[in-house]
């Protein structure tokens, strides 16, 4: 199956957080989209591994994304080799994405900006013709694919956004897909240790964050984007 966006994250609800408004809107439009968890969250303080998995397939379904993997690296352990690299390698000519968004260049979680390099590396190497790959059962050699464009999501840190996403309509969606993570947000009847994303702040903060990017762009919700090359636009009149 080839996709228009693969959005990829180090842990199940990364990409609900990052990007869930503007994958239900692309989804919505048309377009294909999946998703690739790198890990299965197994040390978050919170559920399990296998609370996890039923968490993350919910979740696409409210999204309605085509389809999601997960690549069971190590949570926590993972890092930007060769072995991983091959297997993401894999992923990405597999589903032949024009867009790839992932996790944030900066952040508090180790696994965040580690997941972003990884993604990154793993997109230039995937247009080498000399690295051969196989993808699964299929036992046919894999052509070369490079994304056209990768854009990182903005996480914990308020990161300043080169591209702002207009999903005004599409807060709803995401925040259903995000609570779908029931183990892992604010309930006040858990008896589940506190962590930095279960308290009601941080989930009040995924509708007043969007807000406040909308505002900043004269719309009612945003999500907000850094890139790793200039953006490009055949005309000043594309821009809003």
């Amino acid at each position: 199956m080839k996709l228009d966006i693969l959005a990829i994250g180090a842990h199940p609800d990364d990409v609900e957080l990052g990007c869930g408004a503007t994958l239900a809107k692309e989804v919505a439009n048309g377009k294909k989209v999946g998703i690739i968890d790198l890990t299965r969250g197994e040390l978050g303080t919170r559920g399990t591994a296998e609370t996890r998995d039923e968490e993350a397939a919910n979740a696409a379904e409210i999204l309605g994304v085509h389809t999601r993997e997960n690549m069971c690296f190590a949570d926590g352990f993972f890092v930007n080799d060769k072995d991983h690299q091959i297997e993401l390698i894999k992923m990405i000519r597999h589903y032949r994405p024009e867009i790839i968004i992932c996790n944030a260049v900066d952040d508090r979680h180790i696994d965040h900006p580690k997941g972003s390099q990884l993604v990154s590396d793993a997109c230039f190497l995937s247009g080498l013709k000399k690295i051969e790959t196989v993808y699964k059962a299929e036992g046919q050699k894999q052509e070369p694919w490079r994304p056209k464009t990768i854009y990182h999501y903005i996480q914990w840190k308020d990161l300043e956004p080169d591209v702002v996403v207009d999903v005004t309509g599409y807060m709803d969606a995401k925040e259903a897909a995000v609570l779908a993570y029931k183990t892992q947000f604010f309930d006040p009847q858990s008896k589940e240790p506190e962590t930095p994303i279960s308290s009601k702040n941080f989930t009040d903060s995924i509708n007043y964050r969007a807000r406040n990017l909308g505002r900043l762009i004269g719309v009612e919700h945003a999500e907000g984007y850094t890139v790793e090359r200039y953006v490009a636009v055949e005309s000043l009149f594309d821009l809003k």
